[in-house]
């Protein structure tokens, strides 16, 4: 086995254990090779290390945890879709695979991709090739490489730009992709899956040397045996298109192309990334700064000059210190992009003007410039399921069925099909109308609309608190919030994970809620609506039955002291955390009354009773500790103290 030099130590320090587990696994074959051959339930802690570059995380459901028993071991499987593409064949097999070794549920991620939960390890070699022989890969969408490749989803065929960045997100994840013959030997035994032919530019450029960008005679040419300190992420997009949170990525570039249309070269920005630890003042989330310009008949040795500088001078010590974001903010964006100029060979370019970036999410129907249509649906938290009347699941496999459309991923874990022929709109359209699953985005709460969360509990091993199953009630409570201060119409970003790393990108909204401790939150807050600004840490620890009272304050002062047209992330930053804490400490709600309302339907009002302002206190502060409505204590103790039952 040919190996590359090894990684660089920083100030005499030692490379972390989960370097030497990757120089020591025969590129990524050991011991998941071993290991996967054995009857038990779960992977080593070392293979666990290695399996991730597989594509698959091992989990423990915690709310299936027993005292003195196993940990019920299960694997969420992240499928690798660059630009968000899933061919129909590919989303039939996976809705299957949900049902056959899963938890009956897919789930769109915020980088386009689909996740798989609850797969046991007995069925973990039987789900990864069913989904490579139905044109997809895990390979790479977890692991310290490249990670899924990001672009647009927006499917406009008249729109030159949009198809450039749809290529080069493919084409890029091609160069980038390992190429260790590990995957298809351990999952396939073997056989390697019909793909895609790769473009033959991106052949070369693999090869090519680039003044010490490769590793010759190994496995690895780009990654060699350690390949990246941490995950790197990329993307794709045009000039003003934010749906892929641009200022996010370790890598991204800009689609510039010439008035007729032609592509002439990329804008590149890098070191974003969000990932942070509570408590460890050295982790942080960072935007990516611009660094320059590359004509398109350099852009893959560009790609290949700013993996090698990360690859070569990344911190392979600290993981909490690895992503490309730390070496950036530590050497300033000259010496980095010096180190790349000397990979590349020649000088950047100077970084070309742009217009300002808007974030869109494409939902409804839409004429996709040839003729067809496409069609953007909102999935709550990314969650493709059947529940109750909303069968989505149901829905999107009998529409990939019978028209066998293409999807397109949204970076907001929602989904586009396209393609659509105008005689079949109504035929779709009926069949979800029949599921009730809603096609026009103006009927969803835009509360909703706009806000993500991760998994989190119970399967995230991560998670500190709840995320997912926690937002639909926190966006309702934050809604009640809004219409009781005469907001009623307001909408903003607002993100939720269930611990500190960010993968729903909670540092780039408006309102951002962060795990911190069982039941409690982190609160960001004055990020762009449009994505393009980080928030900042508003509060350490906010427990979810306080919300009310901490959010009221803030929204009446956004009410009072706003200027025409600012959204909530805007008016934060301009006005300041002081002044808005100066606020809340004086704030005192202006004396309210319970309501006792009649269950009638239809009724014209409401029947009022006005209660002392210490009694009021008391009142709320007992509805908050139990999270109930202050009128439903009201009628309890009505009902109590007039004898009714």
């Amino acid at each position: 086995m040919v190996k590359s030099a090894p990684p660089p130590t920083t100030a005499n320090r030692k490379p972390s254990k989960v370097e030497g587990l990757k120089e020591n696994s025969n590129f990524l074959r050991e011991p998941v090779a071993t290991q996967i051959l054995e009857d038990t339930t779960h992977f080593s802690e070392d293979a666990v290390q290695i399996l991730k570059f597989h594509g698959s995380y091992q989990q423990d459901n915690r709310d299936n945890r027993v005292k003195g028993q196993e940990k019920d071991y299960q694997f969420m499987l992240r499928t690798k879709n660059p630009g968000g593409l899933v061919p129909p064949q590919l989303y039939l097999a996976l809705d299957k695979l949900a049902d056959d070794y899963g938890n009956h549920t897919l789930r769109a991620t915020t980088r386009q991709g689909f996740q798989l939960h609850g797969i046991l390890k007995k069925n973990l070699k039987a789900a990864i090739a069913t989904i490579v022989n139905n044109l997809g890969s895990t390979l790479g969408a977890c692991g310290d490489l490249n990670r899924n490749v990001m672009a647009p989803p927006a499917p406009f065929k008249n729109n030159p730009e949009y198809q450039y960045a749809w290529e080069y997100a493919q084409n890029i994840a091609d160069l980038l992709s390992p190429q260790t013959g590990a995957y298809y030997e351990i999952w396939l035994d073997g056989e390697k899956a019909i793909s895609a032919e790769e473009s033959p530019e991106v052949k070369a450029a693999r090869q090519r040397n680039g003044n010490g960008t490769i590793f010759h005679n190994t496995e690895e040419p780009i990654y060699g045996t350690h390949y990246m300190p941490r995950k790197f992420k990329v993307s794709v997009t045009v000039p003003g298109d934010n749906s892929i949170d641009l200022y996010s990525q370790d890598l991204t570039l800009v689609v510039i192309t010439d008035e007729q249309g032609n592509l002439e070269g990329f804008n590149i920005f890098a070191g974003g990334g969000l990932g942070r630890t509570h408590n460890k003042e050295e982790t942080f989330a960072r935007l990516a700064d611009a660094i320059g310009y590359v004509a398109k008949e350099d852009v893959y040795d560009a790609v290949k000059a700013i993996i090698a500088t990360q690859r070569d001078y990344g911190d392979r010590t600290d993981r909490r210190h690895a992503r490309l974001k730390y070496l950036i903010h530590d050497w300033g964006v000259d010496k980095f992009r010096a180190q790349v100029e000397e990979y590349l060979g020649k000088p950047l370019a100077p970084f070309k003007q742009l217009p300002e970036f808007k974030y869109h999410d494409f939902l409804g129907w839409h004429e996709q410039g040839d003729g067809k249509l496409f069609l953007g649906i909102s999935i709550d938290n990314g969650r493709v399921k059947d529940e109750g009347s909303l069968q989505l699941k149901t829905a999107f496999r009998e529409i990939v069925e019978q028209f066998n459309l293409p999807i397109r991923l949204t970076p907001n874990q929602n989904l586009i099909f396209y393609e659509i022929e105008p005689a079949d709109k109504p035929a779709i359209q009926q069949i979800l109308d029949r599921c009730g699953v809603v096609s026009d985005p103006s009927t969803i709460d835009s509360l909703v609309r706009y806000a993500m969360a991760c998994p989190a509990l119970p399967t995230c091993g991560l998670a500190i608190t709840e995320s997912e199953r926690a937002i639909p009630g926190i966006l309702e409570r934050i809604r009640a919030v809004l219409d009781k201060v005469g907001l009623q119409n307001e909408h903003f970003v607002v993100r939720m994970t269930g611990c500190p790393n960010g993968c729903a990108r909670p540092y780039m909204a408006e309102l951002g809620f962060v795990g911190s401790a069982p039941e409690s939150y982190q609160v960001w807050l004055g990020g762009s609506p449009h994505q393009t600004r980080l928030a900042q840490p508003y509060v350490d620890r906010l427990h979810h039955n306080d919300l009310e009272s901490f959010l009221e304050p803030i929204f009446v002062y956004f009410k009072k002291s706003r200027t025409s047209g600012e959204s909530f992330g805007d008016f934060c930053d301009r006005v300041g955390f002081d002044a808005i804490r100066e606020f809340a400490d004086k704030y005192k709600p202006e004396a309210e009354e319970a309501i006792v309302e009649p269950t009638v339907k239809n009724r014209k009002s409401a029947h009022r009773i006005s209660v002392q302002d210490d009694v009021y206190d008391k009142l709320k502060q007992t509805a908050a500790s139990q999270g109930k409505p202050m009128s439903a204590l009201v009628n309890e103790a009505l009902k109590i103290y007039l004898q009714m039952e």
